[in-house]
């Protein structure tokens, strides 16, 4: 199984992951050009993507997803409440397939576990997704308001995350937005700090954790240094010698094996076993 963060930000997020031929992508926050010209970076066709899983209708996770899906014929799989409100975007020529919370489905090799999450979107969610021949499971939360119960236990037990990091509490609180902004994206239904991020990893923290990339992070209030410095420490100290890495906006992050990962991470944490 691989994990490519196609890229990751405020102004668009997409993933792309990969399992014995399976590709599929969470999200699709950028152009169809765009999305089509990182795939190419990374040695991918757009054509031989089977299905776009999209999250929840803010526009960097869903900008390109209907010409995308049009040019390329690949199913958009989505909410019946975020299909509604990402109405402007479809034009009629898309397969589009809905799905509920709860209830997994299948892409190829790929089994789609997806779960709510409280962010401030039509019908928000998160997703695990294992390769259902090795039974690698990756995480991926982003606009996480809070991590809930709920949220914890569909992360639990992932080999790898891709989590979110979105902004320091101190660079929020003097960064260039209005207060109103301010307080939605420190608020339960927005994003998690530095801190939280940390917080939730430590929870989500077991022996076979082989990766973990944080994700999301707001151009003006978070800097990649100190993400990682707050959540890498934390993890440090709990005895975590995995991977940890922050995604870029601009470029992609990966291709990451898992496999090689985790036998990377086995002589380390026997201990903690």
């Amino acid at each position: 199984m691989r994990i490519t963060i196609l890229g990751s930000g405020s102004k668009g997020n997409a993933i792309l992951l990969e399992a014995h031929g399976t590709r599929i992508l969470v999200d699709a926050g950028f152009s169809a050009r765009d999305l089509e010209r990182r795939l190419r970076l990374v040695g991918v066709g757009p054509e031989e993507i089977l299905g776009i899983v999209i999250t929840h209708d803010h526009s960097d996770h869903t900008r390109g997803m209907g010409v995308f899906a049009r040019r390329f014929g690949t199913p958009l799989y989505l909410t019946d409440p975020t299909r509604v409100a990402c109405k402007a975007l479809l034009k009629g020529g898309e397969e589009t397939r809905t799905y509920r919370a709860g209830f997994p489905f299948s892409i190829g090799n790929l089994m789609v576990e997806p779960f709510l999450t409280v962010h401030d979107a039509t019908d928000p969610v998160a997703v695990a997704v294992r390769d259902t021949d090795t039974g690698f499971k990756v995480g991926v939360a982003t606009d996480l308001g809070r991590p809930t119960a709920q949220v914890r236990h569909a992360l639990s037990g992932s080999d790898f995350l891709v989590l979110e990091a979105n902004h320091d509490a101190g660079l929020l609180h003097q960064g260039p937005y209005p207060w109103s902004v301010k307080s939605r994206i420190a608020s339960s239904h927005g994003h998690l700090s530095n801190e939280a991020a940390a917080t939730l990893a430590l929870e989500l923290l077991h022996p076979r954790l082989a990766g973990v990339v944080l994700a999301h992070l707001s151009a003006e209030c978070n800097r990649a240094a100190l993400a990682r410095a707050v959540v890498g420490r934390a993890l440090q100290e709990a005895g975590y010698r995995g991977f940890l890495s922050v995604a870029e906006q601009d470029q992609p992050t990966g291709p990451l094996s898992l496999p090689e990962l985790a036998r990377h991470l086995v002589p380390h944490q026997l201990p903690l076993i």
